[in-house]
């Protein structure tokens, strides 16, 4: 089953990101550490905003 971007939460997690794109977990760390789009950190735990995923992902600036 293919997964759409509309079916993920406004507010992703590591996990969402890994599964959407078919990538590890330590994949998945990395790209959210590279600062390739915006991550909101609190305390350990990593919140992408799916908008800001979705500029990165189509290639908007």
């Amino acid at each position: 089953m293919e997964s759409k971007i509309e079916d993920l939460p406004d507010i992703l997690e590591v996990d969402d990101i890994r599964t959407y794109l078919g990538i590890s977990k330590t994949a998945a760390y990395n790209l959210v550490k590279s600062g390739e789009f915006h991550v909101v950190k609190v305390g350990r735990i990593f919140r992408i905003p799916k908008k800001s995923f979705q500029t990165w992902l189509q290639g908007n600036e």
